[in-house]
């Protein structure tokens, strides 16, 4: 007899997992936010900056189905978009002056 489906057995589980990328994302972001609190404001910029290009990254190569809520849009949107905004972050941080 067959096994029913994660999504049956394990709801919670399943959208975990379903999940991954973004949350996968969220929590090198977060790390991003605990360089900033900690006073390395350049490094934490940077790391969300990274993220947000990996995110675009993950949305461009992922199906829709294992993209999670990292496919809002159309991927051509949502890539030019997380990958645009984090490079242009990045960029940002790392040209300000060290002053």
């Amino acid at each position: 007899m067959a096994r029913p489906p994660l999504y049956i057995r394990r709801p919670f589980l399943a959208g975990l997992l379903r999940q991954l990328p973004l949350l996968v994302v969220l929590l090198v972001v977060g790390v991003g936010l605990l360089l900033v609190a900690l006073q390395h404001w350049r490094m934490g910029l940077v790391v969300m900056g990274l993220a947000l290009v990996g995110a675009g990254l993950l949305r461009l190569f992922l199906p829709v189905r294992r993209a999670g809520f990292l496919a809002v849009r159309s991927r051509p949107v949502d890539v030019v978009l997380l990958a645009g905004t984090g490079l242009a972050l990045t960029v940002i941080a790392r040209t300000i002056p060290a002053g």
